[in-house]
């Protein structure tokens, strides 16, 4: 006979079922980022955790589980749908489901990641070596970009006009393997700032 699955106490002690029938010391948690479905964390001794969810209240026996990847993987989470017949049902559809899916997509998305880590450690030494000789120069990181901006305050100007500030905005690539870069201020500055610039390219 399938479950009662009407309130958040029922989907609770359901998914503790079935975190007892797949073993390796499954424990079961509160899905915080779900808040608008029934819905329960399974977490095994691997680090594997799985959310259960019920979408639809009106089919409280159709239940979909979710495969959680690392941040920053930026992949479609692995899922299947299950009929909640039985917490065993449930269980052996995850082992034989969900698990090889979530095997395959964790193995690509520990490359993804591993790869923006490089892409950001580069680009972290790059910025590094470019806001060195700039007091008080700006650093922010957007994605796969790092941004060094910064402005030196005016000094008195003899003649009059438009006051002169030396300023630098520079986008560092990716990788860190090119920059693209906006300067401004009288000759003798600029080219302070492009000797910079070119020092920080090489090391």
């Amino acid at each position: 006979m399938p479950p009662e699955l009407t309130t958040q106490e029922q989907f609770n002690t359901f998914a503790d079922e079935i975190a007892r029938e797949l073993g390796t010391h499954c424990r079961t948690a509160p899905d915080t980022k779900i808040t608008h479905m029934l819905a329960r964390l399974i977490i095994d001794n691997d680090g594997r955790t799985l959310s259960l969810r019920q979408h639809d209240s009106d089919q409280p026996t159709r239940l979909k589980v979710y495969a959680a990847l690392p941040h920053g993987a930026d992949l479609p989470t692995p899922s299947i749908g299950v009929t909640a017949t039985s917490a065993r049902h449930i269980a052996r559809q995850i082992t034989r489901r969900l698990y090889p899916l979530h095997a395959e997509a964790a193995e690509v998305a520990t490359l993804i990641v591993e790869q923006k880590e490089a892409e950001a450690r580069a680009r972290h030494t790059v910025a590094e070596a470019l806001a060195r000789p700039l007091p008080g120069a700006q650093v922010q990181t957007f994605h796969r970009r790092t941004q060094v901006s910064w402005q030196r305050a005016p000094e008195p100007q003899e003649e009059p006009g438009p006051a002169q500030t030396d300023k630098v905005h520079a986008v560092i690539g990716p990788s860190g393997d090119w920059i693209s870069v906006e300067v401004s201020g009288n000759l003798q500055a600029i080219t302070a700032m492009l000797a910079t610039l070119a020092a920080a390219q090489e090391e």
